[in-house]
């Protein structure tokens, strides 16, 4: 009986030095994701600007990083009258995902086109950004090709 008890009391300890660690890990992933801030990007097309979220994954950390170097400016075309596409002139790391996108969807594809939304598309994207306020998008982008110029927002 006394061997039995201390196997008990044995368990209630390990299972709740268990429960204890998992607890301050979920802590600590708290506290870093509330210090996370979310990170800014300006898109100009011609002469309007807008204001894009940025994701947070390792395509977008790398274009943050070529942004801070310089503006990233991209020749795009119309395709399928739903998106316009551009090279980036670099591969970035891909983090695709099936993923039904909307107007104001940026995306990463092929890991070295950025592809602008107007419209909307289903496929295997990365995705880097969102653009807050899609008043005059769709005019913005235009029917034909267009020059979009990347710059972190500050």
């Amino acid at each position: 009986m006394k061997k039995l008890f201390i196997l008990f009391m044995a368990l209630v300890i390990i299972l709740g030095i268990t429960a204890c660690g998992s607890t301050n890990q979920t802590s600590e992933t708290a506290v870093e994701t509330e210090g996370t801030k979310s990170m800014k990007m300006n898109v100009k097309i011609g002469d309007r600007s807008f204001i894009a979220t940025l994701e947070d994954n390792v395509a977008t950390r790398e274009l943050i990083e070529m942004m801070e170097e310089a503006p990233i400016s991209i020749s795009m075309s119309d395709y399928s009258g739903f998106e316009k596409v551009g090279s980036l002139g670099r591969s970035l790391p891909t983090d695709n995902q099936e993923t039904t996108t909307s107007a104001g969807d940026i995306v990463l594809y092929n890991g070295n086109n950025i592809v602008m939304f107007y419209g909307s598309n289903s496929w295997s994207y990365t995705r880097i950004g969102k653009i807050d306020n899609l008043s005059d998008w769709e005019e913005a982008l235009g029917s034909g090709s267009i020059t979009a110029v990347f710059t972190l927002a500050k």
